[in-house]
């Protein structure tokens, strides 16, 4: 049985590795990319501090934090869902389906146009620029956050089922979306424009300061999933068995809940709505982890990453020096592999 043991959890170590290295590999090639291309020995130096003042700029203004987001953004949103489908017990539960990305995108839409964030630079583009996203990211995880407690409360006072609580998600979502809609129907062309752009997703948005706001709130989040990983364990063998194991089962699904929320709430308030990372990630993740949480989890931060990484490249040399919002690129993405995944029947695994 020890044997036995150690090479069940050896695979999966595996995996894991070979998923980070993954993402080193796809972070190298990011850093080289781009409208102004670098050599590996030019990226190395100016990582150093030993390079010319334009890769230099390159890379510690532009593109190390878009990685860093990137790394983040991936794996908080795909961390979020995977706790999300197991304390829910429901394979399409993410952080999206349940309704807080429409919840963000209504938050952002208030900020902009009735508190004016955004409008046109006047210029050879007339291109459109969020004049103030610290407004914008705080009305927006406000909102994100007044639909989690929303959902939450449900769930306590009235004692509904999760699969009540998804179908309260989707309504919030056409709640929301009616509300952004009402609101923008008295707006001015430009606020609309701005609005628009605002709910592409973007990783060239974060600077510095906001990378370091979610690595903390992502961190923190991860380790309390990671020291819950066996509750979640036993609410995958039913409600009856993890409370037979001692589980309390409503905090544990309360507490996952929140927490998976102000991960989304805190990405999508600063970089806008990525969609399909977090349905697709732990889907992709069990397929080769299985369903352990204390691999599980760490597995589906990894493949997050990864995919986050992959879309992002792709949306900044695809059609250089045009630079794709990396929100299309993995809802274009996403969408045919999720279908391939209900396709193969994984639903029945």
């Amino acid at each position: 049985m020890t044997q036995e043991y150690l090479s069940y959890t050896s695979k999966k170590k595996i995996v894991l590795i070979l998923l980070l290295v993954a993402i080193i590999i796809v972070g190298i090639i990011s850093m080289t990319s781009g409208s102004t291309p670098l050599k590996i020995s030019e990226v190395v130096r100016a990582v150093m501090g030993q390079g010319d003042s334009v890769s230099q700029t390159v890379i510690w203004n532009i593109r190390l934090p878009r990685i860093a987001a990137g790394f983040l953004a991936g794996a908080g949103l795909s961390v979020a869902a995977c706790v999300m489908q197991s304390t829910l017990r429901n394979p399409l539960a993410s952080p999206f389906t349940l309704g807080l990305s429409h919840a963000a995108i209504f938050g952002a839409t208030i900020a902009i146009i009735s508190f004016g964030a955004g409008s046109i630079q006047t210029s050879a583009t007339d291109s459109v620029i969020i004049q103030n996203p610290y407004l914008v990211a705080t009305s927006a995880f406000g909102w994100t956050m007044i639909a989690t407690v929303f959902i939450l409360l449900l769930a306590k006072i009235r004692g509904v089922s999760p699969e009540a609580m998804v179908l309260a998600g989707m309504a919030l979502s056409t709640l929301f979306e009616a509300g952004t809609s009402i609101v923008q129907n008295f707006a001015p062309d430009v606020r609309v424009a701005a609005t628009v752009f605002w709910r592409f997703g973007d990783l060239g948005r974060a600077s510095w300061n906001e990378v370091a706001i979610m690595a903390i709130i992502i961190s923190i989040s991860t380790v309390y999933f990671l020291i819950r990983r066996w509750d979640y364990n036993a609410l995958d063998s039913g409600e009856e068995s993890a409370q037979g194991l001692g589980v309390n089962v409503q905090r544990v699904r309360l507490g996952g809940m929140f927490t998976a929320s102000l991960i989304t709430a805190v990405v999508v308030s600063f970089l806008g709505i990525i969609g399909f990372i977090g349905l697709v990630g732990p889907h992709l993740t069990r397929r080769f982890i299985g369903g352990d949480h204390r691999f599980l989890i760490p597995a589906s931060a990894l493949t997050g990453t990864l995919l986050l990484l992959v879309s992002d490249t792709v949306a900044r040399t695809i059609i250089a020096p045009v630079v794709l919002p990396v929100g299309t690129v993995t809802a274009f993405l996403g969408a045919p592999l999720f279908l391939y995944l209900l396709m193969k029947g994984y639903g029945k695994k």
